[in-house]
């Protein structure tokens, strides 16, 4: 049931995502800037953390799971350090994803080469 449960939530934040590419002008880029947004806005009014709960990687794996990281990680750090924890906070909470992330596009660009598309 946990995977039908978190493929409904994510095709569902897919689906917004076509959904406004199809029927707005808004740029792929802006879409998923907005999606963080979102993410960052609805975890830090506490809302994001019932549906992770309930979707499992549905919602924690999209865009929206990411904002919903960097806002748990400021609440944290602000609650531990003080006001200096909104700025350490959201890069301390996310690190080890963009260091996989950066290490993984190292290891993948060895394995590549670039070349020019006509």
């Amino acid at each position: 049931m946990q995977f039908i449960t978190a493929f409904i939530v994510g095709g569902l934040f897919c689906a917004v995502g076509q959904i406004l590419i199809d029927f707005t002008r808004l740029t792929p880029a802006r879409i998923l800037t907005g999606y963080v947004v979102a993410g960052v806005i609805l975890g830090g009014l506490g809302i994001y953390r019932p549906l992770a709960d309930f979707a499992g990687a549905g919602a924690s794996v999209p865009l929206t799971g990411f904002g919903n990281l960097i806002a748990e990680g400021v609440r944290k750090a602000v609650d531990s350090d003080g006001v200096i924890g909104i700025l350490s906070g959201g890069m301390t909470a996310g690190a080890a994803g963009i260091t996989a992330a950066l290490i993984l596009g190292l290891i993948a660009s060895l394995f590549s080469r670039s070349s020019a598309r006509s």
